[in-house]
């Protein structure tokens, strides 16, 4: 897996997907549908987006080959991404953008604790100073947002569900990406996650086609932008460029958000956001660092 092989600077298409990453914030808070709605059309429409590039042939031979246990894995993984966007997309309904990017960006860290007590993966002392960091910036974010409103606390605890869920799914994902192709693995959770928001709605009685034309516009441009451009493009990328790089572009995700917030919704920061955001980002950036230099002293 080497750069070079890329026909282009891999910094391009880095940058065009945090781009488009950093504006599911944006196109969630322009609409007016439920955070469920929001969820399952962006996972079902990515589908649809992709389904004339699926490899159908051997997504039918690979899940012949598939365990018990690899299916069980695979319905967890799809639920919590389900659960994911759920509890993040409803947290943009009472937070503001800043808030809930920067506490985003602790997923890495539960994915840590995860591996620790299901894999028995250890964390270097820097490792766990650079936890015990980005969790200090995220107490900053949340006690700031305490004077603000009990609502932007409360979209503060969502954006954390929404984070530790998405940890799980990727706990859960962890072995199955290694024996099954991106593209097929992402169809079966997408396909998994938008069936649970789909019953999700049907059990809450929320309506799932009286939208206006702009919801609809919405759900359509969450599938195209944040997901394929991002996302799939992400995917993609991992061919010819190591994970660590990739996870750590990721991280520019809050600031490109927080940037468009600013220009398109009129959203500020505050200056405990700033200071938490700050302690966030660089504790978890540390973090990355630390478990590539460590991956990279064992090969």
């Amino acid at each position: 897996m080497t750069e070079n092989k890329l026909p282009v600077s891999p910094t391009i298409p880095l940058l065009i997907g945090v781009v488009a990453i950093s504006f599911s914030s944006i196109l969630v808070k322009w609409s007016e549908a439920p955070a469920s709605i929001l969820g399952m059309y962006r996972l079902f429409f990515t589908i649809i987006i992709l389904f004339p590039f699926l490899p159908w042939k051997q997504m039918k031979h690979i899940s012949k080959k598939l365990t018990i246990k690899d299916w069980t894995l695979l319905f967890i993984s799809g639920i919590f991404l389900g659960l994911h966007f759920l509890f993040w997309m409803d947290s943009l309904k009472h937070t503001t953008v800043a808030s809930s990017m920067i506490l985003t960006t602790l997923e890495p860290v539960f994915v840590m604790i995860g591996a620790y007590f299901l894999f028995k993966e250890r964390t270097s002392p820097i490792g766990l100073f650079s936890v015990c960091l980005a969790i200090t910036g995220s107490i900053i974010i949340a006690s700031g947002d305490i004077g603000l409103s009990s609502t932007a606390l409360y979209g503060d605890f969502l954006s954390i569900l929404g984070t530790l869920a998405v940890a799980i799914h990727m706990l859960a994902g962890q072995n199955l990406c290694r024996k099954i192709p991106p593209s097929i693995y992402s169809t079966f959770v997408f396909l998994i996650g938008g069936t649970i928001l789909l019953f999700y709605n049907l059990a809450n009685n929320v309506s799932l086609i009286h939208y206006a034309k702009n919801d609809w516009i919405i759900f359509l441009l969450l599938a195209f932008i944040p997901n394929i451009f991002g996302h799939v493009l992400f995917n993609w990328l991992l061919k010819y460029v190591d994970a660590t790089t990739i996870s750590m572009s990721i991280l520019g995700e809050p600031i490109g958000a927080i940037i468009l917030a600013y220009l398109l919704l009129g959203e500020g920061i505050t200056l405990l956001q700033t200071i938490g955001g700050v302690l966030a980002i660089f504790g978890v950036g540390i973090f990355l660092k630390t478990k590539s230099n460590s991956v990279a002293s064992q090969t």
